[in-house]
């Protein structure tokens, strides 16, 4: 009896499965097409050189002469090329866009505030000045134009004071870069005037420029070009900084233009965080610190960046994603593998399209696969050998 059965177990471990029944499919060596949605691994933008996946045919991203630089669909957050995405630099005025975001929401546009004489201390020789004047009574909304349009580090100080104060709105920022991914930008001062050890990258800035859009009071003040500044009993003409944005100085408008930040010191360079629309889809791009073509040669880098992105760069395949890393534990922990059963075929996991889970780290997902047969042919070896071990013993 105990032979028969082990007999009858080793035959139907060796029996060909029954036409019809499912079976584990081969795995394919890379997606085709993989689905442009699926982020990569986030370890790429943080190598040095250009970062690119293009299809056969496809054009490349401009050669730039800029520090670094990274170009997003800001609608998904996906990361279409980049340079040194995450060489860390000094952010200029650019990193108001991170002042902004920070201290917009607790300060309502209607707000008026009279400004005092000890609100103005501190700001730094040679910043860019709006014109705020003391003993003058201001709107919340004033001092933002200030802010996105002539970049015044004035408008900024008076701020920051309503926000908590100049280090305490410091680390709030700190803060906000931390909760959107940014961990490349170190905050010293809010105004992004040159300071020992402040610094951001053209990854953070994207991804604050990004986010500001998704702020409708922010990407108002963004895409503002021309405002009027109140000084009191009358206002003047203040215009934005942004020559994307007003074709001012022989930089050509570009088409489709929503603003964001630019920025220069002597030590930063020029600087800028620039979007654009183009029928449905939303780009933004950073640059920082180009080396060559002037004052303006910044404008024109992004302007390049934008025409690849809304032409070549839409075939372009992610490498890299935008989105926070809090974002996508939950999917991770949320699409474990489904289970093989003789019932039903292996379900596919399928990855959300806003989800920054790393393409590398699809291939895991393929263990049942391999598990399974090792344990048939486990099993079927082990009842040959006790069939065998109980014959010899029958026969002695």
């Amino acid at each position: 009896m105990i032979v028969s059965s082990l007999a009858a177990a080793a035959a139907l471990l060796l029996v060909p499965p029954v036409p019809g029944a499912p079976a584990a499919a081969p795995r394919p060596v890379e997606p085709v097409p993989p689905p442009a949605a699926v982020p990569v691994d986030a370890a790429v933008l943080h190598r040095p050189g250009t970062q690119v996946r293009l299809p056969p045919g496809v054009k490349a991203p401009p050669r730039l002469s800029a520090r670094s630089w990274l170009i997003a669909d800001a609608g998904t957050g996906e990361v279409l090329a980049a340079r040194n995405a995450h060489r860390r630099l000094p952010p200029a005025s650019t990193l108001k866009a991170l002042f902004a975001l920070t201290a917009l929401p607790g300060l309502p546009p209607d707000r008026q505030h009279t400004v005092s004489e000890h609100e103005l201390r501190g700001v730094g020789d040679g910043s860019s000045l709006v014109g705020v004047r003391e003993e003058v009574t201001y709107r919340v909304a004033d001092l933002w134009r200030g802010v996105f349009l002539s970049s015044g580090n004035d408008a900024v100080r008076v701020l920051a004071g309503l926000n908590g104060g100049w280090t305490e709105t410091a680390r709030k920022m700190q803060a906000t870069a931390r909760s959107l991914g940014a961990y490349d930008t170190r905050v010293v001062s809010p105004d992004g005037y040159d300071a020992p050890g402040q610094v951001s990258s053209a990854y953070d800035l994207a991804v604050f420029g990004r986010a500001g859009l998704r702020n409708p009071d922010f990407a108002r003040y963004a895409g503002t070009a021309y405002a009027k500044f109140p000084a009191g009993r009358w206002s003047y003409d203040i215009r934005n900084t942004n020559r994307l944005l007003t074709g001012a100085d022989g930089v050509r408008r570009y088409p489709g233009i929503l603003g964001v930040k630019n920025g220069y010191t002597t030590n930063a360079g020029h600087t800028l965080i620039a979007a654009a629309r183009k029928g449905p889809r939303t780009l933004v791009v950073s640059v920082m610190n180009p080396r060559r073509g002037g004052a303006y040669a910044v404008y024109e880098e992004a302007r390049d960046l934008l025409d690849w992105g809304f032409e070549a760069g839409a075939r372009a395949r992610p490498v890299g994603s935008l989105l926070p890393p809090r974002a996508t534990a939950p999917v991770r922990a949320a699409a474990p593998p489904a289970p093989v059963t003789p019932a039903a075929p292996r379900a596919v996991r399928s990855v959300p399209p806003t989800a920054a889970v790393s393409v590398a780290t699809l291939p895991d997902d393929d263990g049942p696969h391999l598990f399974l047969p090792l344990t048939f042919v486990g099993s079927a070896c082990l009842a040959a050998a006790t069939l065998w071990l109980v014959r010899r013993r029958t026969e002695q």
